[in-house]
């Protein structure tokens, strides 16, 4: 019998943020593997762009919910009318996050904290909390398992100037998961991070059309080039996959050498 546990078939996949940059990247590849996908994204029409794209990938069904994760009501609406629609959840990616442009921290206000902090710590508290409900009802029905995964950033380990909002959002949350990874292990649950480096994204696009920045930090990455979403395609299925089985409580760094140069 072949050894096959990248296929994602008759899995239910969550990809919150999944209509552009990390999280379409990433929503591609899952979608290839034969995963049925759910997408969740502020914007309709950004929403329904994504699926026409993703619909051709597998043999999967993809639909999106209109969801804004800094509502704690529409997280728990989206996450029933998921269940509801495809009768269960077998990886969750909280992978929704903003950063703003913030002043010198002695200057910063506090409603772009709270902003940040309303969409990428509670965000990803009450997504990955209503899918782990969903899952340990699943296990105690008898079917264990799930994967749940908290897109963080290298700014959570290293000092991020002019960013300590968005870092803390990103500290904090390689923390929540490890606290699920030793607490939902008995469910067959498993937790892990991802963190990336320098990515060619929307968020990113001041930094890709500096000069300064292109001629100082870009060198520094070992790979010599801007991460593109794709390159988070092998990550993605894997840890919605049977082949992560075993692997929980990861912090999961994917920048081109960046964080060890």
């Amino acid at each position: 019998m072949p050894y096959t546990p990248f296929d994602l078939t008759g899995k239910t996949v969550l990809m919150t943020g999944g209509n552009r940059g990390i999280g379409f990247g990433m929503a591609k590849a899952i979608a290839s593997a034969g995963a049925n996908l759910a997408i969740w994204g502020r914007k309709a029409d950004a929403n329904g762009e994504a699926v026409n794209a993703l619909e051709t990938l597998g043999a999967g069904e993809v639909k999106a919910w209109q969801v804004d994760v800094a509502d704690e009501t529409a997280v728990i609406g989206a996450m029933e009318a998921l269940e509801a629609h495809f009768g269960r959840l077998d990886a969750c990616f909280a992978n929704a996050g903003i950063g703003l442009a913030s002043p010198a921290f002695e200057e910063m206000p506090t409603d772009i904290w709270r902003r940040i902090m309303a969409v990428n710590m509670d965000g990803a508290f009450w997504t990955l909390r209503e899918a782990s409900r969903i899952m340990i009802k699943r296990a105690k029905a008898g079917e264990p398992g799930g994967s749940l995964i908290g897109m963080s950033s290298l700014s959570a380990i290293e000092g991020a100037a002019r960013a300590q909002a968005y870092a803390a959002t990103k500290g904090g949350l390689i923390s929540m998961i490890k606290g699920i990874a030793v607490e939902q292990a008995r469910y067959g649950i498993r937790a892990n991070t991802i963190l990336p480096g320098w990515i060619a994204t929307d968020m990113t696009d001041r930094a890709q059309n500096s000069d300064v920045f292109t001629r100082k930090v870009i060198p520094r990455i070992p790979a010599r080039r801007w991460g593109e979403p794709e390159d988070f395609g092998g990550i993605a299925v894997y840890l919605a996959s049977d082949a992560s089985r075993y692997h929980s409580g990861d912090t999961l760094i994917i920048d081109g050498g960046y964080a060890v140069f």
